[in-house]
């Protein structure tokens, strides 16, 4: 299974500590989702479209109401490179 560019971006800064945190409405449904590196900073360019392909493909995942972590499936898919490009 292949990925984009970017959702490839996005796991590799997960694998590299990030995390994804998700708003939800009083209604509890989702109403946007932000990733963040591991320094704490917002990572432009990502939303709620590109959560629910790596929530699809099981790439990240969340457990016990934390914020949503890259899986061993998503380390798969990432595939290993000295950067980014």
């Amino acid at each position: 299974m292949d990925i984009s560019r970017e959702e490839q971006r996005i796991l590799h800064l997960m694998a590299q500590g990030g995390r994804i945190e998700i708003i939800r409405s009083d209604t509890k449904t989702i109403e946007d989702a932000r990733c963040f590196t591991r320094d704490g900073w917002l990572y432009p360019g990502f939303g709620l479209e590109m959560f629910r392909k790596l929530k699809r493909k099981k790439a990240i995942s969340s457990s016990g109401g934390k914020p949503y972590r890259i899986t061993q499936r998503g380390l798969v898919l990432a595939r290993s490179q000295l950067n980014n490009c």
